[in-house]
């Protein structure tokens, strides 16, 4: 291919789009392009929903057992997305930009080897952190936990360990189908291991008396029900004929050009993970240290469902834009991140409203004393203002993910939430006096930080200058296997 393909790949998507030919018009293909986004959003908002209710649901029936192993459980579940979850999904995150960018490029086979290669590198760090949770119960003491219920964490911990490894395959499987606009397969097997987890649950914790380590044992199983569930369809299904061609030794090799990016993509995730838990352990260092945990848990809680919207959102432009990119298209790429955006501050917008409405219904739902519910009321609007914000930098970072910027945007994650984010909560709760509602107005101004440099990045990239890097450096060098430059 020589220089005349390139420059034919980024000649303006109307006379090389077939789908805007057909539209005849702007702004039929902006249609067309929500309704992309849409269709690819849905689903994945509905399969992480059901995805997160695994651990929601081990947790509820551990709740009826009593408030030692409740407490256990809720430690080591925290524990587990710090140390495990975080690093697993953020490395699994590569694959948004390399199995994208290959989709869009037709170079078909690749997604099959990035996605064995990625296995291969989450199957081996899940060893050592297998290793951390094998110790939980130590760590927690010497963390200076109550000895109780560091025990009953480490017990839970442990028998979560078999999840770890299905964790990683999990990830590499939801996002070599999503590279591909193929979405509903995920959201059917995240439903049908919700279910399957109801059943696990009731026969482990109850039925074969094995109490907090069967729901435990009950989320490990429901994670290998999934990942077996999409496993079958990728070597099943036509639609995956081309990307899987069955087992190469190619995925031996590349490790290092593929820990590059996956390093940082997993920098990128865990530094704003883990900011959120640093609120709760935070929330425990303030006067009426109960009330404040339990508002805490209750509206990070809030904030997770809020978050599931944008998430999806996110994930979808992070495959338009790595399609696109690939397929040497820059003006849909931009078209589609101005489309995101205005459904993300959309979303935001509805669901501020809507949150508005329910905010004394929410506190009822976890608690009837009338304090909890008031400050639970407060504190959501300011979770609303959380959310908003958030919505945004996560569509931004999904644009991110697909151009191939996670090194950066770890900088930018440190930043902000390190240098900005962290410390403002503390001064805002402890300095100033705020309280728990100041932990949250911190993470706002950590957000913020982030939200202006990520829209500074996308607002000044040349988009034909993005297709150029990655055809300079697949197409004159193809033995580079479509890896991008990272910036």
């Amino acid at each position: 291919v020589g220089e005349a393909s390139v420059e034919e790949a980024l000649l303006p998507v109307p006379r090389r789009s077939r789908d805007c030919k057909e539209l005849g018009g702007e702004s039929l293909a902006v249609g067309a392009e929500v309704k992309r986004q849409l269709w690819l959003a849905g689903p994945l908002v509905v399969g992480s929903l059901m995805q997160n209710l695994i651990q929601t649901i081990s947790v509820m029936f551990v709740e009826h057992l009593g408030e030692l192993p409740l407490a256990g459980a809720s430690m080591a579940t925290s524990f587990a997305t710090v140390t495990g979850f975080s690093l697993l999904t953020g490395m699994a995150n590569a694959l948004d930009t390399l199995c994208g960018q290959a989709f869009g490029a037709g170079q078909y086979h690749l997604l099959g080897i990035y996605k064995q290669r990625t296995m291969l590198l989450l199957t081996a760090a899940s060893i050592p952190v297998a290793i951390i949770w094998f110790y939980t119960g130590q760590i927690m003491l010497l963390f200076g936990q109550d000895p109780e219920i560091a025990m009953e964490a480490g017990t839970y911990a442990r028998w979560m360990i078999p999840g770890l490894f299905g964790y990683g395959l999990l990830q590499c499987h939801v996002r070599f189908l999503q590279s591909q606009n193929t979405v509903l397969p995920v959201m059917v097997s995240a439903g049908v291991a919700a279910l399957f987890h109801l059943l696990a649950c009731w026969l482990l914790v109850h039925v074969a008396g094995m109490g907090s380590n069967g729901a435990a044992l009950s989320t490990a199983v429901s994670y290998w029900v999934y990942v077996i569930l999409l496993a079958v369809y990728v070597r099943v299904s036509s639609s995956c004929k081309q990307t899987w061609t069955g087992f190469s030794m190619q995925a031996f090799h590349g490790a290092h050009d593929f820990l590059r990016l996956a390093v940082p993509s997993a920098l990128m995730l865990c530094l704003e993970w883990w900011s959120f838990e640093i609120l709760v352990l935070l929330s425990g260092l303030l006067p009426n240290p109960q009330l404040e945990t339990s508002v805490m848990s209750i509206t990070l809680n809030a904030a997770n469902c809020l978050f599931m919207i944008p998430y999806g959102l996110g994930a979808a432009i992070s495959t338009r834009v790595s399609n696109e990119l690939g397929a040497g298209r820059p003006r849909a790429a931009l078209l589609a991140v101005h489309v995101v955006m205005f459904l993300a501050i959309s979303e935001g917008t509805v669901m501020a409203a809507a949150v508005v409405r329910v905010r004394y219904i929410w506190g009822h739902a976890y608690s009837s004393e009338e304090e909890v519910v008031s400050y639970v009321a407060r504190m959501l609007l300011v979770i609303l203002v959380v959310n908003f914000f958030d919505g945004i930098q996560c569509v931004l970072s999904g644009v991110a993910r697909g151009c191939g910027w996670q090194k950066i945007c770890a900088f930018i994650n440190l930043g902000a939430f390190y240098v900005v984010g962290v410390p403002a909560a503390y001064i805002i709760a402890f300095v100033l006096r705020v309280g728990g509602m100041g932990l949250w107005m911190g993470i706002i101004c950590g957000v913020l930080v982030q939200v202006l440099l990520l829209m500074i990045i996308t607002l000044c990239t040349d988009w034909r200058k993005e297709v150029l890097h990655i055809y300079a450096n697949t197409v004159a060098c193809p033995c580079r296997f479509l890896f991008p430059r990272i910036r």
